[in-house]
C-alpha cells in the first residue's frame, strides 16, 4: 500500500461535511503538535490504539504517527521514565515499567488479592498453547475438572469461545486480544517456548462429547474429574 493511502488529511470534494466552527486563533486537530497530541489521546484509551485509528483521529498520515510513536517510546526509555509506550496486540498503549512493578502492585492491591489462582493460571496456559481447545481436553491435561476456572477466565475476558469441534461438537476456546495485552505480547508467536512440556492434544481426548458448558463448579478452584 502506498504512502498516499495513509494520508487522511484530504477530503473528497462535495462530501457534505464541514469543519466545526472554532474560536478565532484556535488550532484544529491537524494543526496540533503530533507527539503531545498522541500522548493526550493515549492517556485516555482503555485498550491498545492502532496506528490507523490514531492517524484518523489526529488527521495525519499513518507513517507520521508510527514514527512519532516509536520516537516517544525511545524517549521514555532513554529518560528512564516510570512508564513506557509499547506496541501490544496490534496497538499502542502506555504501561508501567517493569522495574516499578512492586510499587504498582502495592498501590493496586492495597491489601486485596487480585491475582489468578494457580488453577486458573494452569488452565490459561493449556488454552494458550493448545488453542483452540475444548474443556474436556484441558481437563485431561490438568487431571482435574476445569469448569469453574474456565468460567473465571471467560468472565475476565482472557479466553473466549472459538466455535465447536467437528468430531464431538465440543465448544472450543482460545485466548483473546485482552490476554495478549495483559501479557504484554504482540502475538501468540511471542509466547515462551513451553509447548514441548505439554502433552499432545490428540493424546488427551475427552471421555465424552460436550454440549453446552456447565459452570456449576465453584470459581475458587477446581475438582477432581470423575471417570
Amino acid at each position: 500500500m502506498s504512502g498516499a493511502a495513509y494520508d487522511i488529511t484530504e477530503r473528497e470534494p462535495g462530501d457534505g461535511r464541514s469543519e466545526p466552527e472554532r474560536p478565532a486563533g484556535a488550532l484544529g486537530v491537524a494543526d496540533l503538535e503530533l507527539k503531545p497530541a498522541l500522548e493526550a489521546v493515549l492517556m485516555v484509551v482503555d485498550e491498545p490504539a492502532t496506528e490507523e485509528h490514531l492517524a484518523r483521529v489526529l488527521q495525519r498520515s499513518r507513517r507520521a504517527v508510527a514514527l512519532a510513536l516509536r520516537e516517544l517510546s525511545d524517549d521514555y526509555t532513554r529518560q528512564g521514565r516510570g512508564f513506557d509506550l509499547r506496541l501490544v496486540a496490534g496497538g499502542w498503549r502506555f504501561y508501567s515499567r517493569a522495574a516499578y512493578a512492586d510499587a504498582v502492585e502495592s498501590f493496586v492491591l492495597d491489601g486485596q488479592q487480585a491475582r489468578l489462582t494457580q488453577a486458573a493460571l494452569e488452565t490459561l496456559a493449556v488454552v494458550a498453547y493448545r488453542q483452540p481447545v475444548s474443556r474436556s481436553r484441558v481437563s485431561a491435561v490438568r487431571g482435574v475438572n476445569c469448569d469453574g476456572v474456565m468460567r473465571t477466565l471467560l468472565q475476565r475476558g482472557l479466553v473466549e469461545e472459538a466455535g465447536t469441534e467437528p468430531e464431538t461438537g465440543a465448544i472450543l476456546y482460545r485466548t483473546t486480544n485482552y490476554f495478549l495485552e495483559r501479557m504484554g505480547l504482540r502475538g501468540l508467536d511471542e509466547l515462551p517456548e513451553l509447548a514441548p512440556f505439554l502433552p499432545e492434544a490428540d493424546a488427551v481426548e475427552g471421555d465424552s462429547p460436550e454440549g453446552i458448558p456447565s459452570f456449576d463448579v465453584d470459581d475458587s478452584g477446581d475438582s477432581q474429574t470423575d471417570h
